[in-house]
């Protein structure tokens, strides 16, 4: 979901004429471990399957993930947009950590929103990435994946509430990036016009 944050960001920053060159001044504080996060779940995502050591310990490597992820959050909280980035993955990290390392989904969702073959992989038990079905056993049922997107939404998934608010925050801090400077610009065309 967080990749939707970054199109929408884009999307709604070029329509209030912002400009993505604006990208090329960003300052994060150890900016490096976003890219660096970003591999390692990946790398899990891809290989988990394959390697079973690798499976035996992704709960504990994507919990890892969060918790470096949280503390680059919280060294750039100024930035604005990154308090509700960093809420909403505490949200999906709370539920994950209360359900073994694990997102829940919920199959009503998923029947609604998932591939079928999806469906099937989490209604047998078996853990699909950093996701599992939810069960009456499920701890905070209300923070899984329990919202489902379809048609006319371009990608169809289930998505947590915290997916939503992280990703509300990254579009607040795509557009305050690309619309840097120009209220600067907007005053001094405005003074040079009177």
């Amino acid at each position: 979901m967080a990749f939707d944050g970054i199109i929408f960001g884009l999307l709604f920053g070029f329509l209030r004429r912002g400009s993505i060159k604006n990208f090329a001044s960003i300052r994060l504080k150890y900016g490096w471990m976003f890219p660096l996060l970003l591999l390692i779940q990946i790398f899990v995502f891809v290989f988990q399957s394959k390697l079973g050591w690798l499976e035996a310990i992704s709960n504990y490597t994507f919990a890892a993930v969060y918790i470096i992820g949280f503390i680059f959050l919280w060294m750039n909280r100024k930035e604005r947009g990154f308090l509700l980035v960093l809420a909403g993955a505490f949200l999906n990290f709370l539920v994950m950590i209360v359900n073994g390392g694990r997102m829940p989904v919920s199959i009503e969702a998923a029947e609604v929103a998932l591939d079928p073959f999806f469906v099937e992989i989490l209604r047998q038990g078996i853990t699909y990435g950093k996701h599992t079905a939810m069960t009456a056993q499920t701890h905070l049922t209300f923070l899984g994946d329990i919202i489902p997107l379809t048609k006319p939404y371009y990608k169809q998934q289930v998505i947590s509430i915290g997916d939503v608010i992280e990703s509300i925050g990254i579009m607040i801090y795509i557009q305050t990036v690309m619309l840097r400077g120009k209220s600067s610009h907007n005053h001094v065309a405005a003074a040079n016009q009177a």
